[in-house]
Parts: C-alpha cells; structure tokens; sequence
C-alpha cells in the first residue's frame, strides 16, 4: 500500500505517510486488494459520526498495471457492503473517477447525485473544484444478490457519458443557477406528475416548474394541440400582430373566464413572464395617476427586474439590484405581527396624515398568499378591509397572481373568494397550460391610457403558448371540477399538515398556506433544507420558501392522481419524521440561535 500510495504522482511523501496511517487506524472502512500476493489497489475511508449510515470514499487507488479488471469496483462493493449512502469529492475533470461511482451506483440500483462542495477559491494552488457525489438510497449487499464485477459488465459506454455530463457542464455556467443546487442530476422526460431523470429514475414532481405546471408535465390533450400547431406551420412568433392563435385565447379568455365571474378587463401581453406583467403595471399605474410610490408588504417577492425587485421583500433578492431600490415602501403584511396590531393601523394612518411622510401612493401591490416569502396566506377579511382602504383613498389595487393564478388556490383568480376586484391582474406560470413563456397585465377598461407601442416588446405574441393556454381554458375551466378536487386535496394536506404539528410539537412546526399551495414551516433553514432533501433522495421534489427557507414548500400538479398524492405525503411525512428524529428540539433549536 505504502507504494502505491508513494507511486502516485498527486500525491507528496506526507500524503502517502497520512494514508498509511489512515489505512492503520481506521481498517474497518479501508479496503487493500492483492493480485498473487502483491497489493493492487486500495480504498480509503470513513463513517460520517453525524450520518452513520453514510461512509465517506478518501481515496481509491489501483496499480497501472491492473486498471481495466474493475478492482476499483470490487474495492468500493466491499468498502461498502453495510453502507446505505456514499459520497466523495471528485473534480469535474476526473472523468474515470466519475465513470467508478457512476458505475457502482447502477450495480447498487441506487441514484447518483451531485452538487458543488468546494469551489476552485478554497485551495491555494490550481487544484480544480470538487463537487460532492452522493449515492443512494442503497440496499446492502446482505439484502441484494450477489454482486460480481466480472459477470455483471456494463459496456453501454453512452449512459457513462450521459452521466457525467451534469458535472462537466457546471464549469460552463454561471454559479447563480439554483435549483440545480438541491436536485444536482439531469432530467430527461416528464409526464403528469412524473419527471424522469437520464437515468431513467422516476420523482413525484410536487415542485411542478415553481407552479408553472398546474396541470402537469406534457398533459397528453394539451400535448396533441402543441403538436398540431407546429406540424401544420402555424405562426410561432408574432410580436403583436393579428393570428388566429391570439384571437383563439383573447376570445375563449373572455368567454371562459371573465365573463362567468363578472370581470371587465383589457388584456395587455406584457412579455413572456411574470417579471414582465409586473413592471407593465407598476408602469400603468404610475402613468395613470401621476404618482410615484407604491405600497408593498413584507415577505413579498414580485420578480428579479429592477422595479419588480424594489417592490420585494428578500433582502437577498434586493442585494443583487445594485443600485437603491426606491419609490416602494413596505407594509407589514397579514399577521405580521402575530395578531397584536390591529389591521393597516399604520398604513391607514399614514395614508390620512399630511405630517406621516408617506408621498401618496399610485398603487398597492399585494399576493394573496405569498409563496417565496413562505406560504404566507392573507385572510379574506384582511384582503377585503385592503381593497377598501385602497378605494376610500383613490389608490390603484394590484393583485400579483403569478404563483397563485390559474386554478392553484382552487378558483382560476386566487382573490375570488375574498369578493375583491382589483384595479390591476397579473398572471404568468402556468397562464399557457404547457410551461410555455406566457404572461397578461389585466386593467380595468379605464385605466387603458396608453398610446399605441408605448409598452411592448418582443416576445409578447408567442403562437404555441396561445394555442396551449386557450386549449387548457377549455379543458379545465368549463365546469367546477378542478377547482373542488383542488379544495379537497388542500384540506387534506392542511389535515396532514397539522398532524406533524401535533406530533413534534417540541420543534414548534407551523402549517401554512392555502388551497393546493401548501407549506410546512421549520425552525431553521437547516432542517427544512434536510427535509427536502430526504424527500429527494425517496424519489420526491419539493422545494423550501421564507426569508431563511425554513419552509417546506408544496407546489403538486393539480390533476396528478389520488395515488400519486397518496404517496407523495407519504414521502414527505416520512421525510419530516426521519429528520426531526435526527435533529432533536434542545440541538435544532441551540443550532438556530449559534
């Protein structure tokens, strides 16, 4: 061992000593191979003292002269026989490392995961970054057949490639991708509620694109209208130009939707997202009434551009403006102050007072339940005393339904059941029924002061997301039916929801949310964090929300099946327990105040 540790050319005199002693005082994690009596390679290791069941690879090493003969993965089988998870760092240019831990993963039946661990900042010298390979769940080898390297070959040299791919490619982004950080594999298809990884495995997608698929990956009737649209060559891009496509949903919009709820708008295509319907009407709404100021709430998040940004909350999300976010002043939003302040006391008196320094506003701007800001759900009675307050002092109402539109509170607009009327509607996400960029700034008739082009852009007339979005109006929104499954299915998250409240009321868990956005708020961003991520690795996608992510945040298709939603909760239960049995109250909590 000693000289295949010195014969290694990454390795000083001193390193190979460490793993000689490494190998001496920790022997039940470290593996060495002979081949006629000689040692052919090794394997370094540990148990990881928080996650028992996890072991932690050091270093393998096989002699040159045996590389080829899969020792490398009979030392791992070995090394890891009563091992449930594994992980170790490999830099993206270690192809056959990856290419070892790619392939034991699919001998255990196991999935690999990856994500960033040390960047190339945290060495002094030129040693490359090193990301974290995880796998697992795994079976141990008492409880799987026989694994045998030289009978049970994997020549398919392809999905080695496929493999790899995720970590070769993280070089060549931008270190501000996300979502990738909590799900680090590369997903491939999607169907429903179902989102396949390149590997084939199957995850219950309760994150559905940020609730940009209320109605599931590649719903098949939604599936065969986009198909058809681009195999007869219809009109893809139209900016605003006249198409049968843009006439198809202005019309079905208004028949189906606004005038059943008694709704008078004009539709503006702001762009192709969110971000875009907000800045048209914060824009509209300052042009309309000659004011500057617009009155938001805590917690509240409304988009990445700069006048969407200044009229969010996350302190974070604002530091990346650089430059002041002006001409917004937050309010505390419902409950803010855990019910000790009366309703608007301040906003109302501020309003009304010559001395209180707030310029007249041109606009409030509120979501009905905030999803970034953790599942935060305004009462009806508070949504109610708002629209009368912005009436009473001749203040635009701007309801933001990005998130919460389209059906994900139960009703198509999520104010619906306070009985409000907003000034201002903007809608985006899952507006195209499909994923496809689609986004509308709805104004009363009124408020329509613009003068031809003055607001517009390029990609405002996208034929497809048209074609989609009219389509999913009338498959799901003639009758009532999506809207009291998604009722129900609520409730019964709630009543889930609040059963973990009940049974780990030591870590003071809150349930949170409305309809079928739904969360689960933790003590930390930590432990939700750790929820999350079991829930990941039982084959189910969920994300975190909140100021310090200590939301666990529910975001289901609305038409995924009574079994795939049985068994989602089931994942994330499980998930919620095993974690808090992990973490006790005394050490979470002393964690959170450190």
């Amino acid at each position: 061992m000693w000289r295949l540790a010195r014969d290694s050319g990454s390795l000083d005199l001193n390193t190979s000593y460490a793993y000689l002693l490494f190998a001496r005082d920790f022997p039940e994690t470290c593996r060495i191979i002979e081949v006629d009596g000689e040692p052919a390679g090794f394997v370094l290791g540990y148990r990881r003292q928080s996650e028992p069941e996890t072991y932690f690879v050091w270093q393998v090493a096989v002699s040159d002269e045996y590389r080829g003969q899969r020792l490398g993965l009979r030392l791992l089988e070995d090394f890891a026989a009563d091992a449930r998870y594994l992980e170790a760092t490999i830099t993206a240019d270690n192809t056959a490392s990856q290419r070892l831990f790619s392939s034991f993963a699919r001998h255990r039946g196991a999935t690999l995961n990856r994500r960033d661990m040390f960047s190339a900042d945290h060495f002094p010298d030129d040693h490359d970054a090193e990301g974290l390979v995880r796998i697992g769940p795994m079976r141990t080898t008492t409880q799987d057949a026989t694994f045998n390297p030289d009978t049970d070959t994997d020549t398919n040299t392809d999905a080695d490639e496929t493999e790899i791919r995720p970590m070769s490619t993280v070089e060549l982004e931008s270190q501000v991708r996300s979502y990738s950080r909590s799900w680090p594999i590369s997903f491939d298809r999607a169907s429903g509620a179902t989102i396949h990884d390149v590997n084939g495995k199957p995850y219950l997608d309760f994150f559905a694109g940020a609730g940009a698929l209320n109605y599931g990956h590649n719903h098949p009737h939604l599936k065969e209208t986009l198909l058809d649209y681009f195999t007869s060559d219809r009109v893809v891009h139209s900016l605003d130009m006249f198409t049968p496509a843009r006439d198809d949903f202005l019309a079905t919009f208004h028949d189906e939707i606004l005038t059943p709820r008694n709704l008078d708008y004009k539709v503006v295509f702001p762009g192709p997202g969110g971000a875009n319907a907000v800045e048209a009407a914060l824009k509209l709404a300052r042009k309309v009434t000659g004011r500057e100021s617009v009155v938001n709430f805590t917690n509240a998040f409304h988009g990445m551009t700069l006048a969407a940004l200044s009229v969010t909350g996350n302190a974070m999300k604002r530091g990346g403006a650089g430059l002041p976010l002006v001409h917004a002043t937050p309010m505390p939003y419902d409950d803010y102050f855990d019910g000790d302040v009366p309703d608007f006391i301040y906003l109302e008196r501020l309003l009304g007072d010559e001395g209180g320094g707030l310029n007249e506003p041109a606009a409030v701007i509120v979501e009905t339940v905030q999803g970034e800001g953790g599942l935060n759900a305004a009462r009806m009675e508070w949504l109610r005393k708002l629209s009368d307050l912005c009436k009473k002092h001749d203040v635009l109402l701007i309801v933001d339904d990005i998130q919460m539109g389209v059906g994900r509170t139960g009703s198509f607009f999520s104010f619906e059941e306070a009985g409000i009327v907003p000034d201002i509607i903007t809608l985006s996400k899952s507006l195209s029924g499909y994923g496809l960029p689609m986004a509308v700034t709805l104004i009363r008739p009124e408020l329509d002061i613009w003068a031809p082009g003055e607001h517009n852009g390029t990609f405002r007339g996208i034929g497809p997301a048209f074609a989609t979005a009219a389509e999913s109006i009338r498959t799901f929104w003639r009758d009532d039916a999506l809207r009291d499954t998604t009722v129900a299915r609520g409730l019964q998250v709630e009543s889930r929801f609040n059963r973990l409240v009940a049974e780990h009321q030591e870590h003071q868990l809150v349930a949170k949310g409305r309809g079928m956005a739904r969360g689960l708020q933790f003590s930390s961003g930590d432990l939700a964090d750790k929820v999350t991520t079991a829930a990941f690795e039982r084959g189910l996608l969920a994300e975190t929300s909140g100021p310090e992510g200590e939301v666990v945040k529910l975001l289901p298709p609305l038409t995924m099946t009574d079994e795939e939603f049985e068994r989602g909760m089931t994942i994330l239960e499980e998930s919620v327990t095993d974690t808090l049995q992990a973490n006790p109250a005394d050490k979470t909590k002393e964690f959170a105040t450190s």
